[in-house]
């Protein structure tokens, strides 16, 4: 890893890296693991963007969150830190829970956010069979473990059902210190993720608002929760587009970093800055 920098916004610090140079990425982090970007950070597919990768609050080494956090506190810390960068516009990635930090940032500050790319959301989840066993058998399941103090067993569980069940062996060996990285943060997600996903609210009215270009990718071998969630999106944001990842679980791009990197790369290509200048322009 990089030499990490801080940054201090309103009453939270949050380390942060910049990689390369053009046009700006900001990689939002899925909320069991601070370290989720790593894989994509030194993929020459990327490296004509400036990468940014930062630690959310409660993550890693940035500061706490100062007890409850919504999906809208995150997304306005993103987008203080993007302005302190001197970032105006950016394309912005999300992963999982992650991705619901990124619609919302695309939802308050529309102006930010050049593209999307959500990497498997986690929510909205659409009311389904699949998605009540879901949060039966593995949210339950996990939170109990959490609070009977396994907190091991409670992440474990929290992976099995989300990147399934030969999960272990693909984190280690593309992601080493991952698991550990996951067990370290796992008072910030069942304490403040886990609720603050729960309790955030995405409707069909509010995806009609976001009309910036939006990738929505999907392995072919994840758990079936993921799909409807794809789907669901796809049905409701008004300029949104499906890329298949064959042979990849929900773990993506810690299986297949060139793969993910190349679709994100081709994505943003077809999307530049430039576009909105000249928007913009035509406008005046």
């Amino acid at each position: 890893m990089h030499e990490m920098h801080r940054a201090t916004l309103e009453c939270v610090e949050l380390e942060y890296e910049l990689r390369g140079r053009g046009e700006p990425v900001v990689l939002i982090h899925w909320g069991v693991s601070a370290i989720w970007a790593e894989p994509l950070l030194a993929e020459p597919s990327l490296t004509e963007y400036v990468l940014l990768n930062y630690h959310r609050a409660g993550f890693g080494g940035s500061g706490p969150a100062g007890g409850a956090i919504t999906m809208a506190d995150h997304a306005r810390h993103c987008r203080a830190l993007m302005g302190q960068l001197g970032i105006e516009c950016a394309h912005v990635v999300g992963h999982s829970s992650s991705a619901a930090v990124a619609l919302q940032l695309a939802l308050d500050h529309p102006e930010a956010v050049q593209s999307l790319a959500l990497l498997e959301p986690a929510r909205p989840a659409p009311a389904t069979e699949t998605q009540d066993l879901f949060r039966r058998d593995v949210v339950g399941t996990a939170v109990a473990r959490y609070r009977a103090g396994d907190i091991e067993g409670a992440v474990d569980t929290w992976a099995r059902g989300v990147f399934g069940p030969g999960y272990r062996r693909t984190l280690d060996q593309g992601l080493p210190g991952a698991f550990d990285g996951c067990v370290a943060d796992a008072s910030a997600f069942f304490e403040q993720e886990l609720p603050a996903l729960q309790g955030w609210s995405f409707t069909e009215a509010e995806a009609a608002r976001i009309t910036a270009p939006t990738l929505l990718a999907l392995g072919d071998r994840t758990v079936p929760t993921f799909p409807e969630r794809v789907d669901l999106l796809l049905s409701w944001l008004p300029n949104a587009e499906r890329v298949p990842l064959p042979g990849l679980t929900h773990l993506l791009h810690i299986e297949n970093a060139p793969l993910v990197a190349e679709a994100l790369a081709t994505f943003f290509a077809r999307y530049p800055l430039s576009t909105r200048v000249h928007a913009r322009a035509a406008s005046h």
